[in-house]
């Protein structure tokens, strides 16, 4: 019975194990088979995947299963279609001018490419630039149109001739920082009739935040109509009697040049050519200016003005015509320009009829003046009130000028003018680099009796003379208190050195 059950049991346990044997091998093919599937499978899903432009959306929730998380795309983008690759966005295309318009404006008319442009040329709003039209009323609607919008330009195109008559570019309302772009020529009405009676100017810019003129133009007053229509009217110059002939015989009015035919007398007050008036931040480059019927350019009651690389020019003798002229102003900068005109470059004349002056922080540098009556000058009257402070007049070349260093407080445009104790206080004055000819007289200071100039400075001043048609003077001071830094060509021995001893201090009245 135990062996039966022995051998029983041996075939039992051989049976099992054959039939485990066979379970393991189909168990087996089976896994083997799964796999396959399995790996087909995620090919095909991996290719898919691949064919959704990296969609970054698609594989956020990975990371949950172990995997890592994926980085942050560098910016948001829309994915595509999973099975096609997006074409590439087509270049834009270039748009076509339109018919009538070219595609680059010609460069005098100065006009930008965007629908708002903010360049006005005066050619586009009526102007002829004939020299003959009139073309105020151009320049009047080109600068409305500007005055209304912020850093504007007005294009004054090259290659045209502009008669303009008399004209105010005015604030205050108008949008800061204008460019007045000066390229043309601007000419000045020869007839008496759009003058009327008593324009005292005839280009004036006023009340603006930021207004610059420049350009290689020019301004052509046409003066000389003026001053030989009514050449006895103007203003007497008392400096005209320091200026006597070699035939000991005063000139009252010098011949003045040759006129332009006019039609009519010319009004007896003569207007300045270009003038600022309380205007802050202006700036004047590179433009000529030239004869002007009386002052060529000239700032009052302006604040940070810049002037540089002009060119200013009439005939030597034409009457009281200023080449640069201040006053009531500050904070001014004038230097790399060139003068040849009558009276060079004048502070003043401030105080008249006892008003009050306040001029301050001037610098006159890098000048060149030829055949000029003055040279740098400070004018007040009597009888005025305030001050003129921080005055610096460097490296000036003067030619044949005929009084190139001169502060007169007794200036007077009449006959006579009567004595006054009051006078605007002059302070701080200094020269320096005064250099070149003279045909009257190299300095002149005649300061006031009741408040004298103080801390007047003279440094290399080199002044020979040329002797033409007029009598030499040695230098001349009065009531001038400062020193002398470096011997001078000529010696000023007149200037008293150091303080007054018995200056008046000034009232709250003469205090700017």
């Amino acid at each position: 019975m135990s062996g039966i059950s022995f051998r029983s049991l041996t075939f039992m346990f051989l049976i099992a194990f054959l039939v485990w044997v066979s379970s393991i091998e189909t168990c087996i093919a089976r896994r083997g088979k799964h796999w396959r599937q399995s790996r087909y499978a995620a090919a095909a899903s991996l290719s898919k995947k691949k064919g959704k432009s990296h969609g970054y959306g698609s594989g956020h929730h990975n990371y949950h299963n172990g995997g890592s998380k994926p980085k942050a795309p560098p910016y948001k983008t829309t994915p595509s279609s999973p099975k096609t690759k997006p074409p590439p966005a087509p270049s834009p295309p270039i748009p076509k001018p339109k018919k009538g318009v070219p595609s680059t404006p010609p460069p005098q008319k100065g006009y930008s490419h965007s629908q708002q442009s903010n360049v006005f040329d005066v050619l586009h709003f009526g102007a002829k630039g004939d020299g003959k039209t009139d073309d105020t009323k151009a320049f009047q609607a080109a600068w409305a149109a500007a005055c209304k919008m912020e850093s504007s330009t007005v294009v004054v195109p090259s290659e045209f001739v502009f008669l303009v008559g008399p004209i105010s570019f005015s604030g205050p309302y108008c949008q800061a920082n204008i460019v007045f772009q000066l390229d043309g020529t601007i000419i000045a009405p020869t007839d008496s009739q759009p003058w009327g009676k008593a324009i005292l100017q005839w280009l004036e810019f006023t009340k603006l935040r930021g207004i610059t003129v420049q350009g290689k133009g020019i301004i052509d007053g046409r003066g000389s109509g003026w001053w030989q229509d009514a050449p006895y009217e103007d203003p007497y110059d008392d400096e005209r009697k320091l200026i006597i002939p070699l035939n000991s015989t005063v000139q009252e009015r010098p011949p003045m040049p040759v006129r332009y035919e006019l039609s009519g007398k010319m009004p007896s007050i003569k207007p300045t050519a270009l003038r600022f008036y309380g205007s802050l931040n202006v700036t004047v480059t590179g433009i000529t200016i030239q004869n002007s019927p009386q002052c060529h350019l000239k700032f009052d009651n302006c604040m940070v003005v810049v002037v540089h690389d002009i060119t200013v020019s009439s005939p030597g003798d034409s009457p009281n015509t200023d080449g640069i002229h201040l006053q009531n102003s500050k904070d001014v900068l004038i230097h790399g320009s060139s003068l040849a005109c009558g009276h060079g470059i004048s502070i003043g004349s401030l105080g008249k009829d006892n008003t009050k002056a306040c001029v301050s922080n001037i610098t006159v540098r890098d000048i060149v003046m030829h055949n000029t009556m003055n040279g740098v000058r400070i004018k007040t009257w009597q009888g005025g009130s305030g001050s003129v402070q921080g005055i610096l007049f460097s490296n000036i070349q003067v030619s044949e000028v005929q009084l190139p260093i001169v502060i007169d407080q007794y200036y007077c445009d009449k006959r006579t003018c009567k004595n006054e104790t009051a006078a605007v206080s002059l302070s701080g004055i200094s020269y320096e680099k005064i250099i070149g000819t003279y045909t009257v007289k190299p300095v002149h200071l005649a300061c006031s009796d009741s408040l004298p100039c103080m801390g007047v400075t003279l440094s290399t001043i080199k002044l020979k003379p040329v002797q033409e048609r007029y009598h030499l003077y040695d230098p001349f001071c009065w009531q001038t208190f400062g020193e002398l830094t470096t011997p001078t060509v000529p010696p000023i021995a007149c200037l008293q050195i150091g303080k007054p001893s018995n200056n008046r201090v000034q009232s709250d009245h003469d205090v700017c």
